[in-house]
């Protein structure tokens, strides 16, 4: 057993950091006392050592290990008072995770030694566990972070040129025919020609995976059904997932990111800095709640031996604390420099912005990115909405940010379900949502529509099931939200029935037409373009099986039909120059008495407040002048087909036909203005003219 020489080391940077020397540690405590370095066997399985961290500068606690090198496996354990009830949960018998870890080795196994309590005792947390929890956690791994980035360019497509395709890392490829079997499921399958050769040809410009920092999947835990399959779970914003790397090296995720940018494709993550995998105060001791819990958690005020939990999940990330904040912008900093990613979305993004439990865009959070060098070459997008107290905050991120809009999502699907009065939100929602960005001078792209998303129906189940069937969760069917706003078109689930089967195409095609023929960022859900099946899950949180592997083999002719008219439609997008715009639209006459942005109704004449007004109105147009062209857009969301007279825009002629969700007019590519067309029930047609 080597015993290394130790020097007094340096409080910066933090984490585990390498040199030609040895290996400096440090990490920070502000209420601890004492602070042990834990060396393990490369395996992870056995200590073989430990040191006594003696010095701390400002709350850091450093050392420097002469003679260890890359590779070496650590881990910490943390000595303090252990009273839950002032916020203190220190126990040196648990081993801990370094906040800074760039990757991980073993898996966590859910044993009773892993919780900072007694679970057996009747006085549960309050009491104290001497069951040490090594052999059934993770630890530390000192890396060396050199790669090859050579010939690495990133996109850097605008927000305006952007589509966003939203999906899972492991069932993306787990049962993709042409990925090797080892490589299901993980960054090097993603990174298969075959897989990337789908998104180049389908048009997307970025993908935005659900979480891949480490979390609490294949937790093996006693008493759950299923296992955490999303991820939302994180317990390192550092290291990737383990069960994503083929290898355990996480040079597998940069060889991914530099293939993809080689396709032209940007990378975003997903990312829940909000909290942990730690949960509440009955959950584990794996890291930030034995290192210094008062510190990296919001406690509550009036008793401290619980959290302040804005997210759902247990307890809230303090972020109010200068050093958690900066752990969280070292962390992206780190994903952004060393790891070439593109952007993040960020889960629950209000709980990141509060101060004193209360939203503000004066949060610490928000100043720090804002004027952050790096990530302002970064896309940054909000999921603005948590479950605290005045959590809804849509429209309310500051100036290059980008936000998930649901009342685009919610109007889009009660438009073509056929419910009434939702015709004069839909022309907001279509023409980027003024009414909720157009504030701060922020751009049309600020709003990401999207009609689905990993949370709720996808396309195939809004079209195919009244409620939801979330059986199979272990919840009794509790789980997922109710207001779907979907219609099963005649028949719940699956059915031979060919008319109904073909009502579920049309509006399917109508929806992903609306989609792509908005203003705004539009983000579609990976197996959407070929109608991938859910069976009627709207929360498959914890089904890592066929109810949310992408079927690639079972993809019919119909299936591709959809998939060519979603890639049509992202082709018609980028290169029409309507979509090009950055500013919103404001009635300003541009041309003949023509608007930058004019509804028509059924006559051709422009939309009055009587026809807003009418709540059995299901049908609308706007048509749109740009790079001397016009463009008109019909949608008729009615159960029956409706007669529709194009405008007469000047001496205007011919319009020319460039979409048609129904295929009914395929053949008629060009349409003589004023005349009067049978637009088919739930279909969307767009046409241009030139001046």
């Amino acid at each position: 057993m080597v015993r290394f020489n130790v020097l007094e080391g340096k409080s910066y940077p933090l984490g585990s950091t390498p040199d030609a020397e040895g290996v400096n540690f440090a990490i920070y405590s502000a209420h601890a006392e004492r602070v042990e370095l834990c060396l393990f066997d490369e395996s992870g399985s056995q200590e073989i050592e430990h040191y006594e961290i003696t010095e701390s500068d400002n709350n850091i606690w450093h050392i420097y290990l002469q003679g260890a090198k890359v590779g070496q496996v650590y881990g910490y354990r943390v000595y303090g008072p252990y009273k839950p009830e002032e916020g203190f949960r220190f126990n040196p018998y648990k081993l801990l995770l370094d906040p800074y870890a760039k990757q991980l080795v073993g898996k966590l196994i859910w044993h009773k030694a892993i919780f900072g309590y007694d679970i057996d005792s009747a006085e549960k947390d309050l009491s104290f566990s001497t069951l040490d929890s090594a052999p059934y956690v993770p630890k530390s791994v000192v890396i060396d972070e050199s790669f090859d980035w050579q010939g690495d360019i990133h996109p850097q497509h605008s927000m305006e040129e952007t589509v966003i395709y939203e999906t899972h890392m492991r069932g993306y490829t787990k049962l993709h025919p042409q990925v090797p079997d080892a490589e299901r499921g993980r960054f090097a399958g993603f990174g298969n020609d075959a897989v990337l050769n789908h998104l180049e040809n389908l048009g997307i410009t970025a993908v935005e995976f659900l979480p891949i920092h480490a979390f609490l999947g294949n937790r093996h835990k006693k008493g759950y059904i299923k296992d955490n399959y999303w991820g939302y779970e994180s317990f390192s914003f550092f290291a990737p997932e383990q069960h994503y790397l083929v290898h355990g090296d996480i040079k597998e995720f940069k060889q991914l990111v530099k293939k993809m940018h080689g396709r032209g494709i940007e990378v975003l993550l997903d990312v829940v800095y909000n909290h942990t995998g730690e949960g509440n105060e009955q959950g584990p001791t794996l890291c930030y709640r034995g290192i210094d819990n008062s510190s990296y958690y919001m406690l509550n005020p009036d008793n401290k031996r619980y959290y302040y939990d804005s997210t759902g999940c247990g307890a809230s990330f303090n972020l109010q604390n200068r050093h958690v904040l900066k752990l969280v912008m070292d962390s992206l900093r780190y994903w952004v420099d060393k790891m070439h990613v593109d952007g993040f979305r960020f889960d629950l993004a209000p709980t990141l912005c509060r101060i004193d439990r209360n939203f503000t865009q004066k949060s610490g959070f928000l100043y720090a990115a804002t004027q952050d060098e790096t990530l302002s070459k970064a896309k940054l997008i909000a999921e603005p909405w948590d479950v605290g107290y005045g959590g809804y905050q849509v429209g309310a991120f500051p100036e290059g940010w980008a936000e998930w809009n649901d009342k685009y999502r919610d109007v889009v699907r009660r438009f073509w379900k056929g419910d009434h009065y939702q015709t004069a939100e839909l022309a907001s929602r279509l023409a980027g949502s003024s009414d909720i960005f157009n504030y701060y001078n922020r751009n049309i792209w600020s709003s990401i529509n999207f009609v689905t998303a990993h949370d709720g129906f996808n396309l195939h189940d809004l079209v195919s099931y009244n409620s939801k069937h979330n059986q199979s969760n272990g919840e009794n069917n509790r789980d997922g939200t109710d207001s779907n706003w979907s219609w099963n078109s005649g028949a719940e689930g699956e059915t031979e029935n060919k008319q109904i089967i073909e009502n579920r195409y049309c509006r399917m095609r109508a929806m992903l037409a609306t989609l792509f023929l908005s203003f705004g960022t539009p983000m579609l859900v990976a197996g959407d373009e070929f109608a991938q099946p859910q069976f009627g899950n709207n929360n498959p949180y914890c089904q890592d099986n066929v109810i949310t592997w992408i079927a690639w083999e079972a993809l019919s002719s119909k299936n591709f039909a959809l998939m060519e008219f979603v890639k049509k439609l992202i082709k018609l997008r980028k290169e029409c120059p309507i979509f090009k715009r950055k500013h919103f639209f404001t009635g300003k006459v541009l041309k003949e008495n023509i608007k930058d942005i004019t509804w028509y109704n059924e006559h051709g004449q422009e939309m009055t407040t009587e026809d807003w007004q009418d709540g059995n109105r299901r049908a609308l147009s706007y048509t749109i002048y740009a790079e001397n062209k016009f463009y008109t857009c019909i949608l008729n969301a009615n159960f029956y087909d409706m007669e529709w007279k194009l405008p007469s825009i000047g001496g205007r002629k011919v319009w020319n036909l460039l979409v048609d969700s129904s295929a009914k007019f395929e053949n008629e590519k060009k349409i003589m203005a004023g005349s009067v067309l049978n637009i088919p029930a739930w279909g969307v047609l767009l046409f241009e003219v030139k001046n």
